[in-house]
Formats: structure tokens, C-alpha cells, sequence
């Protein structure tokens, strides 16, 4: 058994060949402990460990299962970070959300972030990792508020990154305030559950779905109450789902938001909306 019948196994189960070769790379990295070093080196990969290598891909082949949940871990802007069944898994569109946040929360010296709906927590690990902001993270789900925690004690973020229990903002205290709101919440109608990827599948249906037909539940719901708890000059970003960036903007004016602006992702899609109260 040679690496590259490893990844034609996953090529034959209909895994696009360049992100096949990737999955590999990581089965290999972390159950033969082997990386790119081992190989420049000239080492050997021991075949009792490409056999176990072996077995995860026909495993990741068979029931497409996502390679992150096969192996634990998901690597989000630089970091490792804890996935299971209970989160979804970080997608690289996440990434422009949270680059913007800590632009403009590093441009105005903000202090106090939110993050709604945080499953693993990488979004306001991440910001409060690259800013002087404290981010109070909400979730329904106590798995994943447990995978949360988690991942920021691995980072080391203590008192800076805390999460907490809540239906959108129903555990946000009295009196407590926020100069800025992010969120990546569920955006996907019900009528798309069966377009989806099989692999999606495996993320929980809390953090996909919408009971809506437009996917625009969760943005209604958090534009309507963010400005209570956003302090005066204060942001609100979203993620958001395909087509979905003008329904968006029009819910964030009819709230008073001003100031919008959306950005596109590499493949030219409108994947991050924000703007000012």
C-alpha cells in the first residue's frame, strides 16, 4: 500500500483529487505523527501506521465522514482547534469575518465583543486572541459551549474569551453593553437540506438550519435586539449564505443601521455583511 493508492481511495469515493491528497497529508500528520520534515529527511513511513492511515481513509471514503471529525481537530487562521458532532466545522469564509471584526475593533480600541451562536468558539477565541477585547461567546448547545471552553483553555484564554449559555441574546445580563456584535449563524432553508454536501451532513442541524424559507430567521431576530446592547458607534457583522446579502442589508437599515458594507469572498461571493448604529 503506497500514499498514493491512500488517495486514490478517496478520489474513488468522489473526493475532488487536490483536496484528497490534502486529507492524506493530515491522516498521515496525525496518526503516523509523519510530516513534511520526515519526508524532506528521507525517513520512512512505518506500514504499520500506513495501514492505520489506511483504514481512516476507507473510513473517511465509506461514510464521508469529514476528515476533521476523523482526526479531531480543524486548523482555523493559524490555530488548531477542537471539532466534533456537536459544532460545526470553521470554514474558511469564517476567516474574512473575523479579519474584519479585529480590523475594526483594533481601529476604534473596542473592548467588549460578542459572539452569537460560537460553537467551537474560533471566532471569538480568535478575536480575542488578536485584540485587547474580552468576547463573550453564546450558545444553546452545551456541547458545544463544552467544545468552546476547551479550545480556549488550549489557547490559553482565560478571562478573555468566556462563553455562556443563551437563546441568541437571552443570557445577555442586565446592563451589559458591547461595541461590537459578530455572528455566523444558521442561514441555510429548510427546502436546501437536501442539496447539501455529505459531509455537511455530519454538522449539527442547530447550526445550519433556518425554520424560514429565506434562511433569514437568525439575522432577524439578532438585528432586531443588537441595538439594545450595542453601544452608541458600535458594529454588528454577519457571515452570510449565498444570496442572502441584500435581504440582509435591507433588515440592518430598517434597524438603523448605517454605514454597510459587504464583502466578497475569493470566489466573488457577497460572504460578509457589516455596519454601524
Amino acid at each position: 500500500m503506497t500514499i498514493q493508492e491512500i488517495v486514490k481511495i478517496l478520489i474513488d469515493a468522489g473526493i475532488e483529487p487536490n483536496e484528497a491528497n490534502v486529507e492524506v497529508k493530515l491522516l498521515i500528520e496525525h496518526f503516523a505523527g509523519f510530516g513534511v520534515k520526515d519526508i524532506i529527511m528521507g525517513k520512512k513511513l512505518d506500514l504499520q501506521k500506513l495501514e492505520l492511515v489506511k483504514e481512516k481513509a476507507e473510513l473517511r471514503a465509506r461514510t464521508r465522514q469529514p476528515v476533521q471529525h476523523i482526526i479531531g481537530f480543524t486548523d482555523f487562521m493559524g490555530e488548531k482547534f477542537i471539532v466534533n458532532k456537536n459544532v460545526l466545522i470553521p470554514r474558511d469564509e469564517t476567516e474574512i469575518l473575523v479579519r474584519k471584526a479585529v480590523e475594526i475593533i483594533n481601529e476604534n480600541n473596542f473592548k467588549m465583543a460578542l459572539d452569537v451562536g460560537t460553537g467551537t468558539g474560533c471566532i471569538a477565541c480568535m478575536i480575542a486572541k488578536l485584540t485587547d477585547c474580552q468576547v463573550i461567546g453564546l450558545d444553546i448547545s452545551n456541547e458545544a459551549l463544552n467544545t468552546a471552553l476547551d479550545n480556549a483553555s488550549r489557547l490559553n484564554l482565560f478571562n478573555k474569551a468566556i462563553f455562556r449559555k443563551s437563546d441568541i441574546f437571552s443570557n445577555v445580563k442586565p446592563g451589559e453593553s458591547f461595541d461590537i456584535i459578530v455572528s455566523n449563524p444558521p442561514y441555510i432553508p429548510p427546502c436546501e437540506k437536501n442539496n447539501i454536501q455529505p459531509e455537511v451532513k455530519f454538522d449539527p442541524e442547530i447550526a445550519l438550519f433556518t425554520k424560514d424559507e429565506k434562511g433569514l430567521e437568525f439575522y432577524e431576530k439578532i438585528v432586531k435586539n443588537a441595538p439594545a446592547i450595542l453601544n452608541k458607534g458600535g458594529y454588528l457583522l454577519f457571515e452570510l449564505g449565498i444570496g442572502q446579502a441584500e435581504d440582509v442589508r435591507e433588515i440592518m437599515e430598517y434597524a438603523g443601521f448605517g454605514r454597510i458594507e459587504i464583502i466578497k469572498d475569493l470566489a466573488d461571493i457577497e460572504r460578509v455583511i457589516f455596519g454601524r448604529i
